[in-house]
């Protein structure tokens, strides 16, 4: 193996590390931005106002009031600004530790060093930790993040949880959640044409109706989906038919893609997918991205598809490849085979009928712990067994 360490290679698979947290301060940034926006204006029109008042004879106890009230605001404004810039802080102080943990790179001279051995250490933390919390094992990431203090400001917990919690809720049938953060990300959705908000909305109509509230759903649909009747106009229109199809799984009903639950999971992804893509964060997981890449340089043809038996040769305590082991076999299955310019086979290669090479010594001290007699001989992967004449030496070049 080359002993050449490149940085460059891992900082291409880290983006999101750092683009998640300055999305997060753009985001506090444009919420301190429209807090002083609307107070300013507000407290603007009503000096104004004080001022008018007071120069047509007001009585002083209104003008006192009224000053009362806009110096309340500014306290208002005030601690929501303090909340923000804590906000900031912390979020400035995840930026530094991921900096930090990035620059640790270019100080690794080889694969070999001590300090690339701490360093991927920590980051297989990090990607655990990031895969825990995508499929909701929350008490496991945080007891992997007590335990390893040095990844908390490199793990995105708060995010992922609030994506976990969501996600959740609309597998169980409730939209209040994914509405709520629809209308804390309005301007994301609209700028990038996401419809995700209109089809959440679609399904609690559905299930207004689905429940025998018409008149609800007809006003709900009124408010939230005919505005959308310049983008959305046929699936308002189907689904203004629902009101004369009453809910039904029979195969004879036009709606019942409509009235299907499976709706609430395609709704969980589509939320999951706008979300991850709103905070630039990787489809599938990093740690899933960085197996398959590694499952995929692992690769050949000769491993294990699915439908060989070779659960037998575990018994003789054989190695197997990652590839054919039962735990990954599944992950590998859709990778693409690895492209090797040169091949390597053990000393005294022979090979069997059916065409797979093994080599002499490995191949029949294979078949002696399979238990097969002298003169015999089994394919490891196969099974299939022959007569120890049938073999040929061959020289693979």
């Amino acid at each position: 193996m080359s002993k050449d360490f490149n940085p460059e290679n891992y900082i291409l698979l880290e983006q999101a590390l750092l683009r998640l947290p300055q999305q997060l301060m753009r985001q506090n940034f444009k919420s301190s931005q429209k807090f002083i926006e609307r107070d300013v204006n507000y407290i603007s029109g009503a000096a104004t106002e004080v001022l008018s008042s007071g120069m047509n004879g007001a009585r002083p106890e209104e003008s006192v009031k009224q000053v009362d009230a806009m110096i309340g605001r500014l306290q208002g404004l005030k601690r929501k600004l303090e909340g923000l810039r804590d906000e900031e802080n912390a979020l400035m102080a995840k930026s530094k530790a991921r900096l930090y943990h990035l620059q640790d790179l270019y100080s690794i001279k080889s694969v070999d060093d001590k300090e690339y051995e701490r360093w991927n250490r920590v980051r297989l933390h990090r990607l655990l930790v990031d895969n825990l919390l995508r499929n909701g094992y929350s008490e496991s990431a945080e007891a992997l993040i007590e335990a390893n203090e040095s990844i908390r400001d490199l793990a995105d917990v708060d995010i992922l949880m609030q994506c976990k919690k969501i996600e959740e809720s609309l597998r169980n049938g409730s939209t209040a959640e994914c509405l709520a953060w629809c209308q804390d990300n309005k301007s994301y959705l609209k700028k990038a044409k996401n419809g995700l908000e209109f089809d959440v909305r679609l399904q609690q109509y559905i299930e207004y109706v689905r429940h025998g509230r018409s008149l609800e759903a007809i006003a709900y649909s009124q408010k939230y989906l005919v505005t959308n009747a310049d983008t959305s106009l046929d699936a308002i229109l189907r689904s203004s038919a629902l009101l004369v199809f009453p809910a039904s799984d029979d195969d004879d009903n036009p709606y019942k893609d409509l009235y299907s639950q499976e709706r609430w999971n395609q709704l969980a992804d589509s939320f999951v997918a706008t979300h991850h893509t709103l905070h630039g964060l990787s489809m599938p997981s990093l740690l899933q991205i960085s197996l398959s890449a590694g499952l995929s340089a692992l690769k050949t043809p000769s491993c294990k598809s699915g439908t060989h038996p070779i659960s037998f040769v575990t018994n003789y305590n054989s190695s197997l490849c990652p590839i054919c082991s039962p735990e990954l076999n599944e992950l590998s299955k859709p990778l693409p085979y690895a492209h090797h310019v040169r091949s390597s086979v053990e000393p005294d290669p022979v090979m069997l009928p059916n065409g797979r090479i093994y080599g002499r010594h490995t191949l029949l001290q294979f078949s002696e712990k399979a238990g097969l007699p002298e003169g015999k001989v089994r394919d490891p992967t196969t099974g299939d067994e022959w007569d120890e004449s049938a073999i040929r030496r061959v020289f693979p070049s």
